[in-house]
């Protein structure tokens, strides 16, 4: 008996074979490209004009469908993950789920796209993240300028996978993502990373190609002087980034954020606050661990990880006695992932076809983009503008004829009827006149037709307004233009990376063998921030103003010396110009957006702060101080070479060192300014040059209650102009903009030194105090407390004039950025960073 199943069901009577004879290796190619294209096309390279993916462009369309808006509860990641998989993407669910994640990231992405709740892992991927069916997201605030206006036709859609839903093929992106965000992804054949960005920075460069559609690499360079990481650190190294930036391809260093103190009395250590892009603190354990164990790093005692969600990140690396610090973090940097190399590959979808982008073609293709959003949706608006007033305008004629209107439908047999004889009877249009059928009586009253005659005056001046900007392009590129603004100053955020030109960590005794004793110059800024510029010539000083660009000290130097930064305390504190990050040679005029903080370099007690540098071994007239008590001092420069912090003054309990400047020679003269408006000055030869220890002379007399305000010093051949602002002592300090008058330097005769010198500024009714004083060389630059360049528009007044209301708070003021070092710190403008 025959096994069940062991024959084969025959054929039909009427089948007929048919086999293809196929080429494997044509077979093969076919298939392959078609994968690769899928690839490309569907998973691994963004649009260059949202950024996205189109995993995470469908992830945030879904998300917005669903009402995931940032004023919204967050719902299970599982919902959206199931939304975008079922209707959208159709791939494995890990992969939305790891793409929704990353955005949710901070240490990932620049601006998190996802406000997530619950465990989304850790920096460097050392914890995974929880399951979706744990975690938690909505939209965040950034996210939903990327999808803003999706529904005014800004868009193509196209039909899904399977035809019965819409997605967008891009999204409308009110900022440059992909440039702010970056990316990163392996296709087949080719890859994209992309390093991210600072958004202020990125759309000041794209305002600028807005309005200079011409504009160079250079010119932008000097808004985007490099990539911001999200985990900040220090980027070492800016030739890759120019290569980068210029042909799409380069590679920079990024390095960890170090110090040296003190963690025990008698033991040094290595601090870790920031590291390296996409590494994490486990990754960097594992490897001290590993090296320490096979003794090819030698002198670490202990490595503790002291990191929580108060402190941030803090590694603690014990250093033992008899090693230097510096050798062995030179030693880390090399063997560590606390120094790692990013490349640099801006490859992205223009046009459907993937292409290499340069700084300046990655601003193109967005603003490109983003002018024909704005198009689009002018003329979306516009035309559901007309559709409307077409209706007001019908509803109107019916309520100037309210009765015959209400007579010709009482007469009509059906509502067809009634629809054909009001477009016969009053030349409506068939809109017009179902409109006005559908319309209930209550709406007809004589309030609605004043309501209706405001709305269409309203609609009538919002039509000619969009008419205007679709038939201009200068409009239309300022209404873009001014959009990127607005989301500058609501979304931007100060700079977390350090640029680096080259090593700021050299050891001294390989100084003269890896660096040579350049001239350079050594900037403080108004904001706290330090750097270096190559040479020792003038500064230039043209060109647009930029944030941070208002420099409160200049020193010449060169790169193997020492400047020392003067604080309120009368501390002079050492730094090693080859600590400090180097300016990039298209930073014209100079802004610091890439320097360091001052506090960096110095520690500071809580009420102490720098008030401004000078070089250690100049041979010119000196140091001077002035203090708020009204002491003076020069200090002739011999420091002591074994220390590196030292008194310069011994100030009286209650006093503090209010400004410092470094002076040529000592025929400039002294400058006071004190709270009650007096000013006082004299050639510096009349104070002799004393010790350290020194607690100075008497500088200037204070009425009682008075205290000085601003210490510097001018030439006084030279033209210079001197600033007060008069408030009120009552207000909130930092509340009131004040009022602001300038006069001329020269109109101020000068006094004998402890005299009280001459009025400088008449108080109105309701003012008693200067709020801010300045003296400075022209022209004059001023900058707000957020390191904003502030216009100065006050006229030029009488020596003792009362002033103008400002419309902004000034901070600082300097004069011109080639001058000598002569332009100081006040006290309220303390750098501490």
């Amino acid at each position: 008996m025959a096994r069940r199943g062991s024959q084969s069901t025959p054929p039909p009577p009427d089948f007929e074979e048919n086999i293809v004879d196929v080429d494997v290796s044509e077979e093969m190619r076919g298939s392959f490209l078609e994968y690769a294209y899928s690839v490309i096309y569907q998973r691994a390279l963004p649009d260059a004009r949202d950024g996205m993916k189109p995993v995470q462009r469908r992830i945030l369309y879904s998300m917005n469908e669903m009402g995931l808006r940032p004023d919204r509860g967050h719902v299970k990641c599982a919902r959206v993950v199931g939304e975008v998989m079922g209707k959208l993407h159709p791939h494995g669910d890990s992969a939305i789920y790891d793409a929704m994640v990353r955005m949710a990231q901070p240490w990932s992405m620049r601006m998190p796209l996802v406000d997530g709740h619950g465990n989304f892992g850790s920096l460097g991927g050392d914890d995974l993240p929880a399951a979706m069916r744990y975690t938690e997201a909505r939209l965040s605030r950034e996210a939903m300028l990327l999808v803003s206006s999706i529904d005014e036709d800004t868009v193509d859609f196209r039909p899904n996978y399977d035809g019965q839903e819409q997605e967008p093929e891009v999204l409308p992106a009110a900022f440059p993502n992909l440039l702010v965000n970056g990316a990163s992804g392996i296709a087949v054949g080719m890859a994209t990373n992309m390093a991210p960005h600072n958004l202020g920075e990125v759309i000041a460069a794209a305002r600028h190609l807005i309005d200079h559609p011409d504009a160079s690499l250079d010119d932008l360079m000097r808004f985007v002087p490099g990539p911001d990481l999200p985990t900040g650190g220090k980027i070492v190294g800016l030739e890759g980034v120019r290569d980068a930036y210029e042909k799409g391809r380069g590679t920079f260093r990024t390095r960890a954020t170090t110090t040296i103190e003190n963690v025990t009395p008698r033991r040094k250590g290595i601090i870790v606050s920031e590291l390296p892009y996409s590494v994490g603190p486990e990754r960097v354990k594992a490897k001290i661990k590993e090296l320490v164990n096979a003794k090819r790093l030698q002198g670490i005692a202990d490595l503790k990880d002291l990191t929580d969600r108060t402190v941030g990140l803090r590694l603690v690396i014990e250093v033992k006695n008899g090693f230097n610090p510096e050798a062995v973090l030179q030693d880390l940097y090399r063997l560590t992932p606390m120094e790692e190399t990013f490349g640099i590959n801006n490859v992205a979808l223009v046009d459907g076809q993937p292409r290499t982008l340069g700084l300046r073609d990655l601003l193109q293709v967005y603003v490109d983009h983003r002018i024909d959003v704005v198009r689009r949706r002018s003329l979306h608006r516009r035309r559901k503008r007309e559709d409307r007033l077409h209706l007001v305008e019908g509803l109107l004629v019916a309520l100037l004829n309210i009765d015959e209107v209400i007579q010709v439908i009482r007469q009509s047999d059906d509502a067809s009827q009634a629809k054909q004889r009001l477009m016969q009877i009053f030349e409506l249009s068939e809109i017009q006149a179902q409109y006005i059928l559908d319309t209930p009586l209550r709406r007809l009253t004589r309030y609605d037709r004043i309501e209706l005659e405001k709305e269409k005056e309203q609609l009538t001046k919002e039509i000619a307004k969009l008419t205007a900007i679709l038939e201009s392009e200068r409009k239309l590129r300022g209404v873009v233009s001014k959009e990127l603004g607005e989301v500058a100053k609501e979304f931007s955020t100060p700079r977390r990376t350090v640029l680096l030109e080259s090593s700021g960590h050299t050891m001294a005794a390989t100084v003269p063998l890896e660096v040579a004793n350049d001239p350079c110059t050594v900037l403080l800024s108004a904001t706290g921030l330090l750097a270096r510029s190559n040479g020792a010539g003038p500064l230039p000083d043209s060109g647009p103003r930029a944030a941070h660009d208002v420099l409160t000290s200049v020193v010449p130097t060169t790169a193997r010396s020492q400047i020392g930064a003067v604080t309120t305390l009368g501390r002079m504190i050492r730094i090693d110009v080859l600590d400090l990050p180097t300016l990039p040679p298209s930073a014209s005029p100079p802004s610091l957006a890439g320097g360091a903080p001052v506090t960096e370099y110095v520690d500071l007690a809580p009420d102490e702060t720098v008030v401004g540098i000078a070089a250690l071994d100049d041979g010119g007239g000196g140091l001077a101080l002035g203090t708020e008590q009204g002491v003076v001092k020069r200090v002739v420069p011999d420091f002591p070479a074994n220390r590196d912090e030292f008194e310069v003054i011994g100030l009286k309990e209650g006093d503090r060192v209010v400004g410092a400047v470094q002076l040529p020679s000592d025929a400039h003269h002294l400058v006071f300014i004190t709270s009650d408006a007096q000013l006082l000055h004299y050639a510096a030869a009349n104070v002799r040059p004393q010790g350290r220890a020194a607690g100075g002379m008497a500088g200037i007399k204070l009425a009682a209650g008075a205290r000085v305000l601003w210490f510097g010093a001018l030439d006084p051949s030279r033209e210079a102009r001197v600033i007060t602002v008069s408030g009120s002592s009552s207000a909130l300090p930092g509340t009131q903009a004040g009022a602001i008058k300038v006069a001329d330097f020269a109109d101020f005769p000068p006094k004998g030194r402890a005299t009280g010198g001459v009025r400088s500024h008449r108080f109105l009714k309701g003012e008693d105090v200067l709020l801010q004083a300045w003296a400075a060389p022209t022209p004059l630059r001023a900058s707000g407390a957020n390191g904003k360049p502030v216009t100065l528009n006050a006229a030029l007044g009488r020596r003792d004039g009362s002033g103008e209301p400002l419309d902004t708070r000034i901070v600082t003021i300097s004069g011109p950025l080639g001058a000598p070092p002569l332009d100081e710190t006040p006290e309220e403008t303390g750098a501490d960073g």
